[in-house]
């Protein structure tokens, strides 16, 4: 099989694997209690989470590890609104649904929310942040990068507005992690979120960067593990995953992203190129190496999807979170696209472990699937 959904989740690295298998026989103390076995596994837990805070610039006790990209994006702004108690949040229409959703759960119990807008290439303008500050905003959460099309947001210049303001700043930098430097002082920031999965880590493990000197309301009560921000016991070896992911990362360097940036620019080249009446979406430059996102006219991204799984090739129409959903993504619609064009989306992501051969081999199958899709579409101009 031809992976290439790669901004749903990775495959497991071999070394991520190796490292969580001692966790999960040998090595199964629990973290909290005083016996040698258990205290393995809390200094397993201290190594992956000096990890990932180097990695992204911060103090080991600033980093929260959750459940997931989800928990960390709840906490941040769940955490920060109750702890304030009252007042207004900002965000943008094509934030992930962790976070959209939970900033309009957030209206029913009287909070005050503004969404603002994205321009057709997905970018907030930061001067539409400032227009919509008020002297009760608390919270401003705006995603890193975007997980449909890649675009990648000014976050440095939205933070800098929000802390003038008084406001705290979070970023759903999900994505971002393993791909683009991440320096969470540089981008100063309050919050940060992360997932495992997406950096070739197992699923089900994330974090959630909490600057020092701010304790947003924890979700989970009944413990103190965490920092006392995340009750329950840890899931060591997803943890120990994270941390090894994150270090395999860094170990490899920039190389693997360079030719992940060549290869995903060879596929929208070709793409363009080969197929008519095709719209790449997402900012032209300010995105993610590994994301290439396209619009095709007359047809439905399901059939393209279904046709490139029969040639045992893996891709998606949009976030993994909604591609049960037969409405068209909400990214998409923010972004100024009619619904009609919206339906012909199709998001190919790469890895470190794409090839050129894969690349080649979508290239040959996808301009006859389009063909013949639209062949078969009744709003295809006949010529």
């Amino acid at each position: 099989m031809i992976y290439l959904d790669n901004a749903a989740t990775t495959r497991v690295a071999p070394e991520v694997f190796e490292a969580m298998a001692l966790f999960l026989q040998d090595e199964y103390g629990n973290p909290s209690s005083v016996y040698a076995l258990a205290g393995r596994s809390a200094a397993a837990l201290q190594q992956a989470r000096q990890a990932v805070a180097d990695h992204i610039g911060a103090r080991p006790d600033e980093v929260i590890f959750t459940g997931g990209g989800s928990e960390a994006d709840n906490l941040a702004i769940k955490g920060t609104m109750r702890k304030f108690g009252d007042g207004h949040m900002i965000t943008s229409p094509i934030e992930h649904h962790a976070v959209l959703h939970t900033c309009k759960a957030l209206t029913d119990e009287g909070f005050e929310l503004t969404v603002v807008p994205v321009d057709s290439n997905g970018l907030v303008d930061p001067e539409d942040v400032r227009q919509a500050l008020r002297p009760d905003t608390r919270l401003v959460a705006i995603m890193h990068s975007n997980n449909e099309v890649g675009t990648i947001e000014p976050i440095a210049e939205i933070a800098a507005i929000a802390r003038e303001a008084g406001a705290k700043m979070h970023t759903d930098a999900v994505q971002s992690l393993g791909k683009v430097p991440i320096d969470v002082n540089e981008l100063g920031v309050d919050f940060a979120a992360f997932s495992a999965h997406k950096l070739h880590g197992p699923k089900g493990v994330g974090a959630l960067y909490v600057r020092k000197g701010f304790r947003p309301v924890p979700l989970i009560e009944g413990g103190g593990q965490e920092n006392r921000l995340r009750a329950g016991t840890e899931n060591v070896p997803g943890i120990v995953g994270f941390g090894r992911a994150v270090e395999l990362a860094a170990e490899l360097g920039p190389e693997p992203i360079e030719r992940i940036r060549a290869l995903r620019d060879r596929l929208i080249e070709g793409v363009m190129a080969e197929i008519p009446e095709v719209i790449l979406s997402g900012h032209p430059e300010l995105r993610l190496p590994n994301i290439a996102s396209f619009l095709f006219r007359y047809i439905e991204g399901e059939g393209i999807l279904l046709s490139l799984d029969m040639q045992d090739i893996a891709g998606s129409s949009g976030s993994a979170c909604t591609s049960g959903s037969l409405d068209p993504s909400h990214v998409l619609l923010a972004m100024g696209y009619s619904h009609e064009v919206a339906h012909g989306s199709l998001r190919l992501s790469l890895s470190r472990y794409t090839t050129d051969e894969e690349i080649d081999r979508v290239l040959e199958v996808l301009p006859p699937i389009i063909q013949r899709l639209r062949n078969m579409s009744p709003l295809y101009p006949r010529r």
